[in-house]
């Protein structure tokens, strides 16, 4: 990759963007090698570094397919299945605990409540 050029921050010329710069564009690098980085420095602590991209070599960011709608659809729902209880918890489920909070916390549960009742829900 050889040496790259090093920006101040805020100070990169024009043609030169960040990933999420490029993804606003709706664009993406395409196999390109970062072509420049920019640093911003920082007290006690070594500078944050953002590395850029040519805006002119970008290839745009491909289409989501039915498929792959599909399989992100059965991603995010078995993040949200809780595999003690085999529920849809209604949320991502934290790693830290590794089941639903009612699962996790049975003692927290109020007497008669339901797996999906909450005081916020009309009915």
């Amino acid at each position: 990759m050889g040496a790259l050029p090093v920006y101040r921050w805020r100070l990169a010329p024009d043609g030169y963007a960040t990933y999420r710069q490029l993804r606003a564009l709706g664009l993406r690098p395409g196999g390109q090698e970062v072509a420049a980085q920019v640093e911003r420095p920082r007290r006690r602590r070594g500078p944050l570094v953002a590395y850029l991209y040519r805006i002119d070599r970008a290839k745009p960011v491909r289409a989501m397919t039915p498929a792959r709608w599909a399989a992100l659809a059965k991603a995010n729902a078995a993040r949200r299945t809780c595999p003690a209880c085999r529920r849809d918890a209604g949320y991502v489920i934290p790693p830290s605990l590794g089941m639903c909070s009612t699962c996790a916390f049975p003692d927290n549960t109020p007497e008669g409540a339901s797996w999906n009742s909450s005081p916020h829900t009309a009915r």
